[in-house]
């Protein structure tokens, strides 16, 4: 959650990803896709590093590429290991407990910011890749190759996470999306003049509301021809990059962006009822081919945390850590049952 100055505007303006090489299913790359070879760093709290574990998952990767977890909030000195819940202990690779630490390692001129998701290079001993979407793509179909014909991309439900003919479609979801929604909590939350939150905070309930009208659409197939049916996922049948990249804030609306963040309009359980159709579906299919459990156990283990985490970020972005630090409580259950 790195951010530049904002110039006096109140705005939160978020900083570019500074590492941006690509693992290659060629092996002559620099980062060729090797079993065993990466290493993801990742806190559970970041919705950048959900997207990746995610797909980690959907694609099978567990085996492949090594998920190091960190503590869900951020220390003095950024992200740490802490041993606690599902934190490791410290750095396995190098033994070190700060994520800059690493940074530093591959990088000791490189001065932040030091943000999850990093994908490291454990043979060059360096990080490959910081910009999550960078990685999703990478994970989706760099390591193909090595993975059973199941798990393929041509061989996946609808071409995959991203087939050619929903390509134009899903870049393009992903540009308003990110602006108005996955950023646009940020832009909310992290204001510090009335002008920049409200600024903010009417686009992204206009998002919410564009996405409710598409679900309730009717989706095209491959063909171009109209389904008889309402759409399961974001665009149409079949699973794709854009639900991911949608889930991760989702999933977070209710229980942190909403009460910590002041994204107080709408809900997505009351207010949104398609949303959260949608958000259920993905959030409680533990068995099923297309997502192999991988929303659910990638969220359910932290949504109770999501909020103390969130009002303790808010709490440093806009208040300097100073003064006391109050955590909004919402309701249990806190997704429900299909």
């Amino acid at each position: 959650m790195a951010s530049k100055d904002n110039q006096g505007t109140g705005a939160f303006i978020r900083s570019e990803s500074a590492f941006r090489n690509f693992i290659s299913p060629d092996p002559g790359a620099s980062f060729p896709a090797e079993k065993g070879r990466y290493a993801l760093y990742i806190s559970p709290i970041c919705p950048w590093a959900h997207r990746t574990t995610i797909v980690r998952i959907l694609k099978g990767l567990e085996d492949i590429v090594d998920l190091y977890e960190l503590h869900p909030s951020m220390g003095p000195k950024g992200w740490y290991f802490s041993g606690e819940g599902s934190s490791l202990p410290a750095d396995p690779l190098y033994g070190f407990k700060y994520l800059p630490d690493l940074y530093k390692k591959a990088d000791p001129s490189f001065n932040g910011p030091f943000t999850v998701p990093m994908l490291w290079d454990k043979k060059s001993h360096t990080v490959v890749n910081n910009e999550s979407s960078e990685i999703v793509r990478m994970l989706t179909t760099a390591f193909d190759h090595l993975l059973p014909e199941h798990l393929r991309e041509v061989n996946r439900p609808g071409g995959g996470l991203y087939p050619e003919y929903l390509r134009s479609a899903i870049d393009e979801t992903n540009s308003w999306v990110y602006n108005k929604i996955n950023n646009g909590v940020y832009k909310t939350g992290f204001a510090t003049t009335q002008q920049a939150y409200e600024a903010n905070l009417y686009p992204l309930f206009d998002g919410l509301d564009l996405v409710e009208k598409i679900l309730i659409s009717v989706p095209f197939d491959e063909n171009g021809y109209p389904g008889t049916q309402s759409r399961k996922y974001l665009l149409g049948d079949t699973l794709t990059e854009a639900d991911v990249r949608l889930y991760t804030t989702i999933i977070r609306f209710d229980v942190a962006y909403r009460p910590v963040f002041l994204c107080s309009l709408k809900s997505i359980r009351h207010d949104y009822p398609h949303i959260y159709s949608w958000l259920r579906r993905l959030y409680w299919d533990n068995g099923s081919q297309d997502t192999r459990g991988a929303f659910h156990s990638t969220s359910a283990p932290f949504l109770a945390v999501y909020g103390q985490s969130y009002a303790t970020a808010r709490h440093k972005k806009v208040f300097g850590g100073q003064g006391p630090l109050i955590v909004p409580r919402v309701r249990t259950p806190l997704i429900d049952q299909l």
